[in-house]
């Protein structure tokens, strides 16, 4: 009986499970902003910034592209030199757009929409 169970469970099973199909949004241009330097001289970083969205939502996250846009040059111009320049830093940063990004979305849509937050490109000054 048991055998007859399993055979019937594993026939029921789908076969495949649907791939979600995800599309990258790209801010364009990218972003530029000062950040808090340790010298008097001011330095700034220019990155691009991709987001990893399923196909689905690409025009939901175009459409609030600003917003997003704006939250990332405030995190970014609030962080120190140090931050900026090192590798760990960086990533703290990133997990810190990231999390807003997914939090802006869920408040003006209900859901994060995006995947993954990416920084492509990363140039400081």
């Amino acid at each position: 009986m048991l055998k007859y169970l399993l055979i019937g469970t594993c026939l029921l099973m789908p076969l495949s499970t649907k791939a979600v199909d995800y599309a990258y949004f790209g801010f364009e241009p990218d972003i530029v902003t000062n950040y808090i330097p340790l010298k008097k001289k001011m330095g700034y970083v220019r990155l691009t910034v991709e987001l990893m969205v399923p196909s689905q939502n690409i025009e939901i996250v175009e459409h609030h592209s600003a917003l997003l846009r704006d939250a990332i040059i405030d995190i970014i111009g609030k962080q120190p030199e140090e931050k900026i320049k090192s590798i760990k830093g960086r990533a703290e940063i990133l997990l810190k757009c990231e999390e807003k990004v997914k939090e802006l979305l869920t408040q003006e849509t209900g859901q994060p929409l995006i995947k993954k937050l990416l920084f492509t490109q990363w140039l400081d000054n």
